[in-house]
Formats: C-alpha cells, structure tokens, sequence
C-alpha cells in the first residue's frame, strides 16, 4: 500500500490518481496508524512551510513520518514534500523542518538589474532537470536534461551535495530534486509532469 499523508495543504487527489492509473493500491490518509504501517509513503504538499509543519504537528503525524523515513521505506516528498525534510525553512521567519536533511529552505531573490524582470517569482512552468548522479532508481526511462513542471517561490540548500539528485536553473542553478539512500524528493510536480513525470511515479511505485 502507498499511503500519501494528507496534513490538510495541496491537491492530494491528482497524485493519488496518478498511482492509480497504473495499478497501485493507494490511500490518502491523515491517520498515524496508517502512516506508520505503509509499504511506501508519498508526502506532497503546496503553501506555506510553516502552516504545513503546523498541520502535521496537529495531526500527530512529525514522528510517524520519520519514523516511516527512518525504518528504510521507500519515500517520495513532492514540491513543499521536499521542503519539509529539511532543517529550517525562511519562509515568513524562521521555523523548525523535519530535520530528516540537514540544510535550508530560501527564497528566490533576483536582482532586477541581473533579470531584467525577466523571471519572476514563483518559479512556475516548464524547466529542464539534469542529472548530478548516475541511476537514479526512480528516473530509470526518464531522460537527462528532461522538463518537468514547477510551481515554488523557495528553494532547498543541502549541507550535504552529496543528497543532490538533480539541479534546474532559474537566475541560480538550485536542487530541484534530493536521492539519499530510502529517501527521494523533488522541488517540481511528477503528478503534472506528462509522460515523464508520471515514469518517475511509476518507478517510485516499483521500488
């Protein structure tokens, strides 16, 4: 069973229907029992980074979702997902992530004479991941280099590249998606990701 956390921020329906389309039994559930007892766990998310912490914390759902992470179970954070694994995050003052990654989470912040105005905050559209390490389990049959849809004003800053799976530019070349051992994350939306997107959640169904 994959289990997606539902901590009460994001379209959980659309990633749950993307695991479907492909046969796997799925539930979104807000219930620590079951958050512990999954086989797989997706943790997904759009918004504020303090408000998501919030909802977990009031659903009693911080320690089952580390302790999922910390038993080996494969794992997937998507978009703010991502965000929550780390240390702290800056968004409206500082505040307390999961800690599962150490590091940070910033924003975006373009000089208009650097940009031009050019790009524009949130980060949203199409834009190219590249590969910073080889055979990634979960991009098996997605290409180098491939797009993929974003939608974030704030990106992750790992202590440690070595978490580092992919990395996209946008005005600076930030981590657009994480890989250490049982743990996968990424900054864009596999869910609304076409073809491609949708074999990254394949493969994370497979593990």
């Amino acid at each position: 069973m994959i289990v997606i956390v539902d901590y009460g921020m994001g379209n959980l329906r659309s990633v749950e229907k993307a695991f479907e389309r492909f046969g796997f039994p799925v539930k979104v559930t807000d219930n620590p029992s079951e958050v512990i007892h999954a086989e797989k766990l997706v943790l997904p998310g759009v918004g504020a980074f303090r408000d998501a912490m919030d909802g977990l914390r009031q659903r009693g759902l911080i320690e089952p979702v580390k302790n999922s992470i910390r038993s080996g179970k494969p794992f997937l954070g998507i978009c703010l997902g991502l965000q929550l694994l780390f240390s702290k995050g800056y968004e409206d003052g500082e505040h307390e992530g999961l800690n599962i990654i150490s590091g940070k989470v910033v924003r975006f912040d373009f000089p208009e004479n650097k940009t031009n105005g050019r790009l524009k905050i949130p980060h949203m559209g199409w834009n190219q991941i590249s590969f910073m390490k080889k055979r990634i389990p979960i991009l098996s049959n997605v290409p180098n280099n491939v797009y993929m849809y974003f939608v974030h004003s704030y990106y992750v800053c790992p202590d440690d590249e070595s978490v580092i799976a992919t990395k996209t530019e946008y005005g600076v070349c930030f981590t657009s998606m994480i890989w250490y051992k049982n743990i996968y994350a990424t900054q864009f939306h596999p869910e609304k990701s076409q073809e491609f997107g949708l074999t990254l959640l394949k493969n994370f169904g497979n593990l």
